[in-house]
Protein backbone atom coordinates (compact mmCIF):
# COMPACT_ATOMS: atom_id res chain seq x y z
CA UNK A 1 0.00 0.00 0.00
CA UNK A 2 1.68 3.33 -0.74
CA UNK A 3 0.76 6.41 0.74
CA UNK A 4 -1.36 8.45 -0.56
CA UNK A 5 -3.40 5.16 -0.29
CA UNK A 6 -2.95 4.72 3.26
CA UNK A 7 -3.73 8.41 3.75
CA UNK A 8 -7.48 7.67 1.99
CA UNK A 9 -7.87 4.62 3.72
CA UNK A 10 -7.62 6.43 7.06
CA UNK A 11 -10.64 6.39 9.62
CA UNK A 12 -11.97 9.92 11.12
CA UNK A 13 -10.88 7.87 14.19
CA UNK A 14 -7.46 6.36 13.66
CA UNK A 15 -7.12 10.42 12.33
CA UNK A 16 -7.91 11.80 15.56
CA UNK A 17 -6.02 9.33 17.70
CA UNK A 18 -2.64 9.84 15.56
CA UNK A 19 -3.31 13.96 16.02
CA UNK A 20 -3.54 13.94 19.77
CA UNK A 21 -0.34 11.29 19.77
CA UNK A 22 1.31 13.72 17.82
CA UNK A 23 0.31 17.01 20.08
CA UNK A 24 0.96 14.95 23.69
CA UNK A 25 3.88 12.75 22.59
CA UNK A 26 1.31 9.91 23.80
CA UNK A 27 -0.58 7.02 22.43
CA UNK A 28 -3.79 6.74 23.92
CA UNK A 29 -2.25 4.03 26.29
CA UNK A 30 0.35 6.34 27.92
CA UNK A 31 3.29 5.13 26.15
CA UNK A 32 5.49 7.90 24.90
CA UNK A 33 6.01 8.26 21.21
CA UNK A 34 9.58 7.90 19.50
CA UNK A 35 11.00 9.80 17.70
CA UNK A 36 10.60 8.01 13.86
CA UNK A 37 6.74 7.49 15.12
CA UNK A 38 5.92 10.92 16.15
CA UNK A 39 7.55 12.36 12.74
CA UNK A 40 5.44 9.71 10.55
CA UNK A 41 2.21 10.29 12.88
CA UNK A 42 3.22 13.74 12.01
CA UNK A 43 3.29 13.15 8.39
CA UNK A 44 0.03 11.35 7.96
CA UNK A 45 -1.85 13.93 10.08
CA UNK A 46 -0.70 16.73 7.72
CA UNK A 47 -1.42 14.59 4.74
CA UNK A 48 -5.07 13.86 5.98
CA UNK A 49 -5.30 17.22 6.36
CA UNK A 50 -4.62 18.19 2.68
CA UNK A 51 -6.62 15.22 1.13
CA UNK A 52 -8.93 14.58 2.89
CA UNK A 53 -10.04 17.17 5.20
CA UNK A 54 -9.25 20.19 2.61
CA UNK A 55 -9.61 22.48 5.64
CA UNK A 56 -9.64 25.84 6.21
CA UNK A 57 -9.25 25.70 9.78
CA UNK A 58 -6.25 28.08 10.81
CA UNK A 59 -2.77 25.97 10.99
CA UNK A 60 -4.26 23.01 9.34
CA UNK A 61 -2.94 21.70 5.94
CA UNK A 62 -5.21 22.88 3.18
CA UNK A 63 -5.69 21.29 -0.56
CA UNK A 64 -2.75 22.69 -1.54
CA UNK A 65 -0.25 21.45 0.95
CA UNK A 66 0.57 24.60 2.56
CA UNK A 67 -0.48 25.66 5.83
CA UNK A 68 -3.28 28.00 5.92
CA UNK A 69 -2.52 31.02 8.21
CA UNK A 70 -4.94 34.05 8.14
CA UNK A 71 -4.12 37.57 8.82
CA UNK A 72 -5.64 39.71 11.88
CA UNK A 73 -8.55 40.98 9.66
CA UNK A 74 -9.79 37.89 8.52
CA UNK A 75 -9.59 36.18 12.25
CA UNK A 76 -11.55 39.46 13.41
CA UNK A 77 -14.34 38.93 10.40
CA UNK A 78 -14.47 35.38 11.07
CA UNK A 79 -14.98 36.13 14.60
CA UNK A 80 -17.15 38.93 14.38
CA UNK A 81 -19.74 37.52 12.80
CA UNK A 82 -23.12 36.89 14.69
CA UNK A 83 -23.46 33.45 13.96
CA UNK A 84 -20.31 32.30 15.07
CA UNK A 85 -20.60 33.59 18.73
CA UNK A 86 -23.25 32.43 21.41
CA UNK A 87 -25.04 35.73 23.41
CA UNK A 88 -26.82 34.37 26.49
CA UNK A 89 -28.60 37.29 28.40
CA UNK A 90 -28.10 37.37 32.51
CA UNK A 91 -31.56 35.19 32.79
CA UNK A 92 -30.42 32.40 30.60
CA UNK A 93 -27.61 31.63 32.27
Amino acid sequence: MDFTALVQAMTPDTYEKLAEAVATGRWADGNRLSDAQREHSLQLVMAYQAQVLKSEQLFTIGADGQMIQKSKAELKKQFDTPSSIARFSHDDL
